[in-house]
């Protein structure tokens, strides 16, 4: 017997990269973006700017990369605690844990015949996959992976942040203000259509999103900065 090809694309195994490059990019272009239109609105020269530019791309890198790290960390050393756990409780109480998993099955809608031969089936195959998956929740698709989710932040971050420094080095000296404000929102608006892309999601809601809580950022820190005067040395 033959079967047609139903090929269906997915997006759930995209959670873990996906979320790590957006957040750094969208932390990249909001927060250098707004601590160059800070420090502009209070009279800082150009060269200020750059240099404030580039130590905001450095420390906010390095600072994405070890905080994405540290919280990915954490919850794989729970997957892996909770899998350990699970592991024991399968040498010492197998036929306890059989009834926990077809229990599992009979709450998903099984007959109590079919769930009790699903997780005997499953349980032969590989049981603390089984209970990984359906009693805990872990799978392969959405489990943590910390040096990933560092490396992405990081990079994504940087990518992010060389918007408004290269808006900085290729704007005359009098239109680098307006010029990292429109190269912030531009690059902006696409990062949240390319997110949403990826996301299997409206480009233009996506698109806006992301914009309108990086101007409200950006206007916020420029009216900050606004309330200091910087006297140019």
């Amino acid at each position: 017997m033959s079967y047609s090809q139903h090929p269906e694309q997915h997006f759930i195994h995209r959670t873990g990269w996906l979320r790590a490059s957006v957040l750094g990019a969208n932390d990249g272009i909001i927060s250098v973006t707004s601590l160059v239109m800070g420090m502009a609105a209070s009279g800082a020269s150009t060269h200020t700017l750059l240099i404030t530019c580039i130590a905001g791309l450095i420390s906010g890198a390095t600072s994405m990369a070890a905080g994405e790290y540290i919280s990915v960390k954490s919850q794989a050393d729970i997957e892996e605690a909770d899998l350990k756990f699970e592991a024991q409780e399968l040498d010492r109480n197998p036929h306890l844990e059989l009834k926990e998993l077809t229990q599992i099955y009979i709450h998903r809608g099984l007959s109590p015949e079919l769930a009790h031969e699903v997780a005997v089936q499953l349980t032969a195959k590989d049981a603390l996959a089984a209970h990984a998956r359906d009693e805990i929740g872990i799978v392969d698709a959405t489990s943590a992976k910390p040096i990933q989710a560092a490396l992405y932040s990081a990079l994504s971050f940087s990518m992010g942040a060389l918007f408004p420094t290269l808006s900085i080095l290729f704007t005359p000296e009098q239109y680098i203000e307006s010029s990292v404000i429109i190269v912030g929102v531009i690059s902006l608006a696409l990062l949240g259509a390319l997110s949403s892309y990826y996301a299997g999601t409206s480009l233009w809601k996506g698109s806006l999103r992301v914009t309108m809580s990086g101007i409200l950022a950006m206007a916020f820190s420029s009216w900050i900065g606004s309330l200091f005067q910087v006297t140019p040395l």
